[in-house]
C-alpha cells in the first residue's frame, strides 16, 4: 500500500500484528496525502517518525518495545521505485531501505528518546550493513517529516559525535516523501515466527540486548 506520510488516524487503522502467509499482496495505487483534520476525535499527542537500521523485522520488534509507542509499521522508503516489493527491495537495486514508521505518543516518549532508541539497538559505524545484511537497503537512515525533527536529529548526532560514541556514523538523514507499507507477512514477525533461524539467531538478540542496556525505556 503506498503512503504519502498518512494521516495518523488512518495509520493507526492500517497497523497488523502479526504475519498469515508469505505470499506478496498486491499494493493498493491510491496515494492518501497529509491532510489536517479538524475532529476531536484525532488525538493531537500522537506523532509519527521513520527509522531504518537493517532488517525491519528487527528494528520494529525494538521500537514495539518502548513505552509510549503505539505502533510500529515495516515498509520502505527512500527509492525511486513504486509500490516495491520485498524481492525488488532485497535487491538492493530499487534505492529503498527497509524501514519502520514509529507512531508514538508524545506525552509519553520524545523524538529525542526515539534517537537514542535508534542508535541504542543498531551500529551506525558499518556503512550499508548491520550485521550479517549488507547492500544499501540496510543502511542507517532517518527520515524526518517534520524540520524539528531535522534538526533534533543534527544535534543529537552533533553529540555522539563530540562524545566519540562511535567511530564513525554512517547515518544518512533524508527528508521523508514516501513510505509504503510492506507485505502484510512482514507485520509483527519477529512475534509470528519465533522460530525462524533469523529471529532466534539475529532479531532476538538484537532486541535482548538493546532491553538490557535500555530496561528503562521498555514497556
Amino acid at each position: 500500500m503506498k503512503m504519502k506520510i498518512l494521516p495518523l488516524i488512518t495509520l493507526l487503522l492500517l497497523a497488523s500484528s502479526c504475519a498469515s502467509s508469505q505470499q506478496n499482496t498486491e499494493k493498493e495505487e491510491e496515494t492518501k496525502e497529509t491532510s489536517k483534520n479538524n475532529s476531536s476525535e484525532i488525538k493531537t499527542n500522537m506523532q509519527q517518525a521513520v527509522f531504518a537500521s537493517g532488517c525491519f523485522w528487527c528494528v520494529e520488534a525494538v521500537f514495539e518495545s518502548v513505552v509510549g509507542v503505539d505502533n510500529a509499521i515495516s515498509g520502505y522508503s527512500g527509492g525511486q521505485i513504486k509500490n516495491p516489493t520485498y524481492e525488488q527491495v532485497c535487491s538492493g537495486s530499487t534505492g529503498h531501505a527497509e524501514a519502520v514508521l514509529v507512531i508514538y505518543d508524545s506525552t509519553k516518549v520524545s523524538y529525542e528518546t526515539l534517537l537514542k532508541v535508534f542508535y541504542g539497538s543498531h551500529d551506525p559505524a558499518t556503512l550499508n550493513r548491520q550485521g550479517p545484511d549488507a547492500g544499501t537497503q540496510y543502511r542507517s537512515v532517518i527520515f524526518y517529516e517534520y524540520d524539528y525533527q531535522k534538526l533534533a536529529t543534527e544535534k543529537y548526532i552533533a553529540e555522539l559525535k563530540e562524545k566519540k560514541k562511535f567511530s564513525q556514523i554512517t547515518t544518512e538523514v533524508s527528508k521523508l516523501t514516501v513510505f509504503y507499507e510492506a507485505e502484510e507477512y512482514h507485520q509483527g514477525y519477529e512475534k509470528a515466527h519465533p522460530e525462524s533461524g533469523y529471529v532466534q539467531q539475529v532479531s532476538i538478540p538484537r532486541l535482548n540486548k538493546f532491553k538490557s542496556a535500555f530496561p528503562e525505556l521498555l514497556k
